[in-house]
């Protein structure tokens, strides 16, 4: 599949790798009085106490960001800005309703609980499109609803960023970005997008000096998805550091590949022909079927098998705790590998075949690796995206990364 730019887009790359929110390039007299607006306008405080709406700042707003992953923030952000600046950028999580396609956008918030909170915002003090999708919530029944009517222009000085593909593209064409790959290194090694530096999560302390000695540099942190979390974690220490133009490619390697980019492992029809490993020699460990990657569970036997597992086998969610409570798999033992350190992890694995499951497969790998290094040998884990809610769970399996008879 080709990806279709439209200049609205590309535009979004330039400023956002110029630095329009903290750099020195020129700005539009709006952009400028905006710059400087520490209050609505007339015409938006009208809005505002018309529909009794409440404003929130910045520390607020951020306060209900938490990891910044989709789903997974206590408040649900809501972009009223219409696709152009969508798609330059916005707050990570943010969910776009605009006000006049408002009838068709909030089908995207469909299951919502009325009393959720959501903020809204749009592009700064004197945007009257927040606090009029803000009431048409109110109106469609949402109790919970707030405004961040600073908006995306004071988010984008202050934080990081959720930008696209076609915002990533444009600054990989013209190599106006510094990319890192937040993912486990085996899979960073086993393909990437091209460019991109390794720098995972769980290694920022020993790894850090990969980063820019530039604090002004564009950077943009991405890993496996909506579901994966580490290039979040990475983004907030950018952040923490001081680096001023940091962004997150939520979407990630799976939406990269899925617009038809290259990546890093290339020649993949190449090397199938010249008889590339497709069976293991050994296929089972116990009873568990083995995956193509070293450690990885077959994916097709797992989706079959894994609400009925054969006797000796557990699966050990790894996710935090926060993740587990919105869903998990029945029968399954929960050993955050976040929220507990290695010994810890380690003592609390039962004496059976493991399979490891997290949201996205990174950190299942990741405790897998822990496991054998902690000479826990009989780890296995699943490289999968995963979704649960309650007791209901779907799996869908990643494509081998690197195929090895092990």
């Amino acid at each position: 599949m080709r990806l279709k730019f439209v200049g609205a887009i590309a535009l979004g790359a330039a400023l956002l790798l110029t630095g329009c929110a903290t750099g020195t390039s020129t700005m539009s007299s709006s952009a400028a009085a905006q710059a400087i607006a520490t209050k609505p306008t007339e015409a938006v405080q009208s809005l505002i106490n018309k529909h009794k709406l409440e404003v929130v700042d910045y520390k607020y707003a951020r306060s209900k960001l938490g990891s910044g992953m989709r789903g997974a923030t206590e408040a649900l952000f809501i972009d009223a800005r219409p696709d152009r600046h969508y798609n330059a950028g916005t707050i990570p999580s943010s969910i776009q309703i605009h006000d006049t396609d408002f009838k068709d956008h909030v089908k995207r918030i469909d299951g919502t609980p009325k009393d959720k909170e959501i903020i809204v915002f749009c592009q700064g003090w004197d945007c009257a499109k927040s606090p009029k999708v803000a009431a048409m919530l109110k109106e469609a029944g949402y109790k919970n609803v707030k405004l961040y009517q600073a908006g995306y222009p004071e988010w984008s000085k202050k934080d990081y960023i959720e930008v696209g593909t076609a915002v990533v593209k444009n600054a990989f064409d013209a190599n106006g970005a510094f990319l890192i790959d937040a993912r486990p290194y085996a899979k960073f090694l086993a393909e990437s997008i091209p460019g991109a530096i390794s720098v995972n999560d769980t290694d920022i302390p020993t790894l850090m000096g990969r980063f820019p000695t530039d604090k002004n540099t564009p950077i943009i942190t991405f890993c496996q998805g909506y579901d994966c979390k580490k290039s979040h974690v990475v983004a907030q220490k950018l952040i923490s550091l001081g680096y001023t133009k940091v962004s997150n490619y939520s979407a990630g390697v799976p939406a990269w590949k899925q617009a038809g980019l290259k990546t890093t492992k290339g020649g993949e029809e190449k090397v199938a022909a010249s008889g590339a490993v497709t069976k293991l020699s050994k296929p089972f460990m116990g009873p568990v079927k083995k995956g193509l990657d070293e450690g990885s569970v077959d994916g097709a036997w797992f989706v079959e098998n894994y609400k009925k597992l054969p006797a000796g086998v557990t699966i050990v969610d790894v996710r935090r705790s926060d993740e587990r409570a919105a869903g998990f798999v029945p029968g399954s033992l929960h050993v955050s590998i976040e929220e507990n350190d290695t010994k810890t992890f380690l003592s609390k694995l039962p004496d059976t075949y493991v399979i490891f499951h997290c949201s996205a497969g990174g950190r299942s790998l990741e405790a897998y690796g822990k496991a054998k290094k902690g000479g826990f040998e009989k780890g296995l884990y699943i490289d999968a995206a995963v979704k649960c809610k309650g007791k209901e769970c779907t799996f869908t399996p990643n494509e081998p990364l690197d195929p090895a008879d092990w």
